[in-house]
């Protein structure tokens, strides 16, 4: 068995960042990824050269009495060390309350394949793959029209794309302010706080499951593929907790500016890589910066993919923009003063609410347990604080593919439908209890089809050992921080 070293590990996390370093782009979306500046509280005379900073200000309604200090919360911070997952979690595991899910598969078996059987991390994958061709095939088999319009141009920039940010037909989140009827965006009723974490798994994300199982909490994590590649076992800690999974990409790119087929690539390989970590295919996703229109909404729904947003109320996006203190893009103070306007905002909805957060970052998990999540349990109104998928009223099992309710909850999409006939990828599969492979079966949730042809079809969609602690690869992520700054 090959061990994955430290440096490979870091070297994953540091392409991972420069991916996600698109939020430091202030021109691209600027809508939907950045709350607009207040003006400084005491702006420096013009005969002044120093820029005066802008001030925040907030009041919190509890704080958690081991939070890390808030001058600690700051870019540039030396990382702690992590914390370890208490447990491990056992092959054939159920998560508690998901109806009919299938056994957790073996880790063992997913190293041992890992390699060899999925794409390049943090790059788009190929789309002329075995399986991208199969996932292709099955979009056009799908029933949903995929529009003509080609993609966005430069990163999805709102200039260089203003004509298409104005287009109607193209509905677009990000620059055009659109919202579409499939996109959900709040929370069903008032006072309920669907609480979601983009971009993990990572290594800080057990300080945040340990958190959450204190407090009696659920979230939805949107995970990236390539970071599930190299840390399945705290994905599958998040979903034995109970929490729900749902996708954000592979490689964590704006999805308008990629072909058809990278959005396939991008949306099927999330899907099967957490297929083959914890035995269940989600059914929603969120699109990475939010930015998504209809070209991309359609072959996410032909994926039996539904987009989840975050609230926006007024023009003012719910948008805490935790994942910018580690940059230094935005300061802790600037976080709780979003996260005091968001409350504030949320007062005035006749629905609830979807926040955006992240587990990136320490310091964005310093906040969230710190600060933003006990001062969420105090409020009074009390807030009802659950996964997205439960905020909209539905059960947690219709999260997965393979335990929707096809009755109750169908799919717009006809899913595994191929034409005929089709190649099947001779590639290493993850075998193991609850393991599977990519062919489509019958819907396997309660009440599937049976035999009932208005209902929609469910699929089956479906190496290493990292050997280093956690705690070595924050000091080595501390040393590269460390030399960045030289």
């Amino acid at each position: 068995m090959k061990t994955i070293s430290a440096l490979f590990v870091v070297s994953w996390l540091s392409l991972l960042v420069q991916a996600h370093s698109r939020h430091d782009g202030r021109n691209k979306h600027p809508l939907a990824v950045r709350q607009e500046e207040p003006a400084p509280a005491d702006p420096t005379p013009s005969n002044q050269t120093s820029a005066a900073q802008p001030s925040f200000t907030f009041s919190l309604r509890a704080t958690n009495p081991t939070a890390v200090p808030l001058s600690s919360i700051v870019s540039g911070v030396e990382n702690r060390p992590t914390r370890d997952l208490p447990t491990t979690e056992t092959a054939g595991a159920r998560p508690t309350g998901v109806a009919n899910a299938p056994g957790l598969p073996d880790l063992q078996a997913f190293r041992q394949v890992r390699e060899s059987r999925y794409p390049t991390y943090n790059e788009v994958p190929p789309v002329d793959s075995p399986e991208v061709l199969i996932w292709k095939d099955e979009v056009s088999n799908s029933g949903i029209e995929i529009p003509s319009f080609g993609p966005t141009t430069d990163d999805g920039s709102c200039e260089a794309n203003a004509a298409i940010a104005m287009d109607p037909e193209r509905c677009w989140w990000t620059c055009g302010a659109c919202d579409h009827e499939n996109d959900i965006s709040a929370c069903s009723e008032k006072n309920h706080w669907g609480l979601t974490f983009d971009d993990g798994p990572a290594i800080y994300t057990p300080d945040l499951l340990q958190y959450l199982a204190e407090a009696n909490l659920k979230a939805t994590f949107f995970v990236v593929g390539s970071a599930v590649y190299f840390l399945p076992e705290i994905l599958q800690a998040e979903y034995i907790a109970g929490h729900q999974i749902a996708i954000h990409s592979w490689s964590h790119r704006p999805l308008t500016t990629l072909t058809d087929d990278e959005i396939i690539a991008e949306l099927g390989w999330s899907k099967q890589i957490i297929k083959d970590v914890i035995g269940v295919t989600p059914t929603q996703f969120r699109p990475p910066y939010g930015d998504i229109d209809n070209r991309v909404r359609a072959i996410a729904l032909a994926m039996g993919l539904t987009p989840v947003m975050w609230t926006r109320s007024s023009g003012f996006a719910f948008n805490t923009q935790d994942f910018d203190v580690n940059g230094g893009q935005a300061t802790v103070e600037q976080v709780l003063s979003n996260w005091g306007n968001i409350i504030e905002s949320a007062a005035s909805l006749d629905t609830g609410f979807i926040s955006l957060q992240h587990d990136l970052y320490q310091q964005a998990v310093d906040v969230a347990t710190g600060y933003i999540l006990p001062d969420g349990l105090a409020h009074q109104p009390r807030f009802t604080i659950e996964p997205i998928i439960t905020c909209v009223n539905m059960p947690l099992a219709n999260s997965y593919i393979e335990t929707n309710n096809n009755r109750t909850n169908p799919f717009a999409a006809q899913l595994g439908v191929r034409s005929s006939p089709t190649p099947t990828p001779n590639l290493p599969e993850v075998t193991g209890s609850g393991g599977g492979d990519r062919s489509p079966e019958p819907g396997s949730g309660p009440d599937n089809n049976n035999g009932n042809p208005d209902a929609a079809q469910s699929v089956n969609n479906s190496g290493a050992t990292i050997q280093t602690p956690l705690s070595v690869l924050a000091l080595v992520l501390g040393l590269l921080a460390a030399y960045a700054q030289i």
